[in-house]
This record gives C-alpha cells, structure tokens and sequence, in this order.
C-alpha cells in the first residue's frame, strides 16, 4: 500500500508536507528550472514588502562550516510587482504559493495582508517577525511577547487567510513566544528562523559581512531546530511547519517525529535543487518500511522514556 503524504496544516491541505522555505527559491522561476513546482506541499516565496526595498549592501553571504551566513536585508521588488508579476506566474503551477511578508511597523504588516487578502492565489501568508538582518521590524517583533502578538493579532483582524507565523530562534525561551502568536490569532507557526552569527577575515580585521552580522543557516543549526520544534509542540496546540538545516529525508523525519506536521527546505536548495523530490521520496519509504500508512501516525510520536 503506497501510504498517504497528505497532510492538514491548519485550513490548508497539502499533497505532502515538503516546502520552501522563503528567501530560498525567490518567486520560484529559477527553482522550476530543476523541478516541478506541482510536486512540492507549498512554495513559500521571498519576503515581501509595501515597497521595494534594495537589501542590505555586499558582501551578504558567506559560507560557514555546515552552513551559511547571509545578510540580504530583505531585497524585493515591493508588493505590487508581486501582484502584477510574480502572481500570475506561479498562478499557472499546481502549487499553493504562502506569501512571506514583512515590515517596519504593525500597520505595514496589518497593510499587506489587507493587500493580499483577495488576491487570487494567495493560499497563506507567512509573518516574517524573525529576520536579524534589518535595523527596523523584523527580529525586533519576534524577540518580545508583544511585538509578536501585536503583529498577529493585526493581521489576523483584516485577513481571513491562514496566518502563519515564523518564530526567531533568537530569544530566551520560545515556548513564550510560540503561545503568544497562537493566542493572537495563528493558525500556524513555522520555526525556527536563522540563528543571529558572525564571521572575521583575520587578516583584514573586519566583518565577513556588510551588515557585520547575518542569520546562520543550514545544518549546522538543525539540532537547535528540532529541540524547539519538539518544545512548541509540547505547548500549542497549532500546527507546526519544522525548518533549519533539512537537506535529507532523514533530517525531516526528525522534524516530524518531534512534532511537526510540515517541514521546509531552505540552504539544502543551493546545494541540491531537487532535494525536496528526495526527501518527499525518502519520507515515502520510510513510511512504508515501517508499516505506517499515513504521516499522522508518526507525527509526534518521540520516545522520551
């Protein structure tokens, strides 16, 4: 029996759990160059913004050991591009397409999602309260409790689409910060954004990056991922996208044996742009090496004792 890869992410429902993260595959077209959009759960596309924004300046990425450092400053064309542009493309694949947006203010966040709330083909949006490579909006609203509950609570007041929201992993205790958006108003929380880092050049004396500081991605940050995947789902009761440092069926199995209901891909898509097809294929083994018929059966289901 070929066993069931459907899963219910809160109002949506996916052919498998398997995504992009965003900021990783851009609005999609350079990623359908290598596969077929139409396999993945979801796509969620690059940060959005009321206007363009031009980033931060070069350099803005930098290779670490299991990972990588970057600092793009949310670079975008703004959102009426995406709706004028970018929309329509993604419109003509089978794919449910979660706008990642982002901004300075509450009211810019509450602003978006009133922009895009019926825009035809706009399955989710995505909360971006978890970004450390902006001076202003981004990490300063996931890191306190109110920040991220103002924000949640804003968009979902003008918005009857599913809200996610994306949790910085760079705070005391992300069990707070996971209650606070859940009691705001998410209907799903994704977790964790990258880790706040740093690289010298030596010989130079300066900061690798621009920006000084940039998000730490990758595999190198997959343990600190799957530990606060496994303590959210102890304490919400939403479901969880599991993202940080996946490049493996094996490592997205991790994700969802503690507690995730999906997983996205992110750095792992530079390396290989089919990873998602291997691990949607992997994921599909192991469930029936196993003698599980769905995802359900294994979601969750962490042996502590």
């Amino acid at each position: 029996m070929t066993p069931d890869l459907s899963v219910r992410l809160g109002p949506l429902t996916l052919r498998n759990p398997v995504m992009t993260a965003s900021g990783t595959c851009g609005f999609g077209q350079e990623l359908a160059e290598w596969i077929d959009l139409s396999a993945l759960g979801a796509i969620v596309v690059k940060a959005t913004t009321l206007g363009p924004r031009i980033g931060n300046p070069p350099p803005r990425v930098w290779e670490t050991p299991s990972g990588m450092l970057n600092a793009i400053g949310l670079q975008n064309d703004g959102v009426a591009d995406l709706v004028e542009r970018k929309l329509p493309w993604l419109r003509q694949h089978d794919v449910p397409v979660i706008v990642n947006i982002a901004g300075k203010t509450v009211e810019e966040f509450a602003a978006l999602a009133e922009r895009l709330g019926g825009t035809e083909g706009v399955a989710a949006l995505e909360l971006n309260v978890s970004c450390p490579n902006v001076k202003s909006g981004g990490m300063a609203f996931g890191v306190s409790v109110r920040g991220i509950s103002e924000v949640t609570a804003a968009v979902r007041r003008v918005t009857d689409l599913p809200v996610i929201v994306k949790l910085s992993p760079n705070v005391t205790d992300i069990t707070e910060m996971a209650r606070a958006a859940a009691d705001s108003g998410a209907d799903i929380l994704s977790l964790i954004n990258t880790l706040l880092g740093m690289a010298i050049d030596i010989e130079m004396r300066r900061p690798r990056l621009a920006n000084i500081t940039g998000g730490l991605s990758g595999p190198a940050i997959r343990p600190v991922a799957v530990r606060m995947v496994w303590q959210v789902a102890q304490c919400v009761d939403v479901p969880i996208i599991g993202l940080g440092g996946i490049t493996a069926p094996q490592d997205a199995l991790e994700f969802i044996i503690a507690g995730a209901t999906a997983v996205a891909i992110g750095t792992g898509l530079f390396l290989d742009p089919s990873a998602p097809l291997r691990i949607i294929d992997g994921i599909g083994e192991y469930l029936s090496s196993h003698g599980l018929a769905s995802l359900e059966e294994l979601r969750g289901t962490l042996r502590t004792a």
